[in-house]
């Protein structure tokens, strides 16, 4: 009795390394995915808020404190913020003009958190700053704020509305991102 070699075993044979190369060709990308990533943390799992308040205001203007602490090896940064209580978020830093004016206005870059270091957020100084409030902001409620960070993460907090009396800084709206108002306004924030 002969036995033929009929192509259908070697169509088999052909199929089943074709079935190997797609399936090679689907693993190998998953593979570098899972090779490439660290153990390192994410920003929003590094950093954490302290003291966070927000101050108190019937409209227009307010902005967000506290102190913002990274437990990494390395520096992360904010660079951008959400809140379901204004339609607008900027972050901002204030500086001294030559004229001893207090200037507040966007802060390029966004908040760098130095590693196993401490960033105040804090009236007259850097802050979240609050545009287009979404209604008022009463002492003793609360909001949420979502940060994002360079890498993409986010966490959000919780922060307590306060009453707050303080500094005086005109605004300096963003002109390089389009921002079409002139001129400079004192702020609802008050810091």
């Amino acid at each position: 009795m002969r036995i033929s070699t009929s192509p259908a075993p070697r169509t088999s044979s052909r199929t089943a390394r074709v079935v190997r190369g797609a399936a090679a060709a689907v693993t190998a990308p998953l593979l570098l995915l899972a090779c490439s990533s660290t153990d390192e943390p994410s920003s929003a799992a590094a950093v954490t808020i302290t003291d966070q308040w927000v101050k108190a205001t019937d409209s227009g203007m307010s902005a967000a404190f506290g102190d913002l602490s990274n437990a990494d090896d390395q520096p992360r940064t904010v660079v951008s913020a959400t809140s379901p209580a204004a339609g607008r978020i900027e972050l901002h830093e204030v500086v001294a003009e030559s004229n001893g004016t207090k200037t507040m206005r966007p802060k390029p870059g966004g908040f760098t958190i130095p590693a196993h270091g401490t960033t105040r957020l804090r009236p007259g100084g850097d802050h979240i700053m609050f545009m287009g409030l979404n209604g008022p902001l009463r002492t003793g409620s609360e909001t949420s704020v979502t940060l994002t960070f360079d890498d993409g993460s986010t966490a959000t907090f919780t922060a307590q509305v306060r009453d707050f009396a303080g500094n005086q800084e005109n605004y300096a709206p963003d002109h390089a991102n389009g921002d079409s108002r002139t001129g400079a306004q004192t702020p609802a924030h008050d810091g």
